[in-house]
């Protein structure tokens, strides 16, 4: 009954070939549950069809009246959780890939280690057509993770499982930053809190899409990200590297970006 423990929050807008694939990578020994929201799609997805899919768990659906933010879909499906029995949340994006066993490794790892309350992975980056980038590999232990968040969010979003209890201390996403950067605010305030960690190996294909959040408001990710690293400031080398390289990744584009990051691993270490 390990899984029983375990649900999985999917906020989904106008991409149902993607949450359709998705849904079919979850490959476990054991049933995982889905919460899916909708943040108000043009062409909604079905509870009827998406279990018809999706046969190796529950499946609750919840429809926004209209678009709000990825960050008001995600709360509004926390908020529903927080009124249920599981102990531990995963959260995943339409489009992107779990690999097998995936949730079963991140299960027993925490069950091993009871005080991490954050657990993430690698993951492999892909294009829209498949095609392998890079592995991207984050910090692994927590005191480095923590003197990193600085730089970037030290977390894959769709790699995370987190604890259900730290939203008693930590609170939902933030609405202002809604639109972009709400997963870096949340782990950011997570990591100051609690001890998080990520497993050094890869259990998610990550895919870069050119309609994706990330890409389509990019300047305002990194506005956000900045106003982050302020909230949070403290004099040291990497608060100020920071700032100086969010400064600089403002004004190039996401493509040279993604370019740096494979050459010099911008992120990693």
């Amino acid at each position: 009954m390990i899984g029983k423990n375990l649900i999985v929050l999917i906020a989904h807008y106008n991409n149902l070939e993607g949450l359709e694939k998705t849904l079919l990578s979850i490959d476990e020994p054991f049933d995982v549950d889905i919460m899916i929201v909708d943040d108000g799609s043009e062409t909604k997805p079905t509870l009827n069809h998406l279990k018809s899919i999706y046969t190796k768990g529950e499946v609750f659906l919840e429809l926004l009246p209209k678009n709000q933010g990825v960050g008001i879909a995600a709360n509004h499906g926390l908020s529903l959780i927080q009124k249920m029995d599981y102990e531990l949340i995963a959260r995943l994006d339409c489009g992107d890939l779990n690999k097998p066993n995936k949730y079963q490794k991140q299960l027993d790892y925490l069950n091993r280690n009871p005080d991490v309350m954050v657990l993430g992975t690698w993951a492999d980056i892909v294009n829209e057509n498949g095609d392998f980038m890079f592995v991207l590999e984050f910090p692994t232990e927590y005191e480095k993770i923590k003197k990193k968040m600085f730089v970037n969010s030290m977390f894959i979003n769709p790699t995370v499982i987190f604890r259900k209890k730290i939203l008693d201390t930590i609170g939902l996403y933030k609405y202002e930053y809604r639109h972009a950067a709400q997963d870096y605010a949340f782990y950011f305030d997570a990591v100051k809190k609690f001890k998080c960690e990520n497993l050094p190996e890869s259990l998610l294909v990550y895919v870069i899409e050119e309609k994706s959040i990330s890409t389509q408001k990019r300047k305002l990710q990194v506005k956000n990200r900045i106003k982050i690293i302020l909230n949070h400031f403290e004099f040291g080398f990497y608060p100020i590297y920071s700032l100086l390289r969010n400064s600089f990744l403002y004004f190039i584009s996401r493509d040279l970006s993604n370019k740096l990051k494979k050459l010099t691993n911008f992120n990693n270490g």
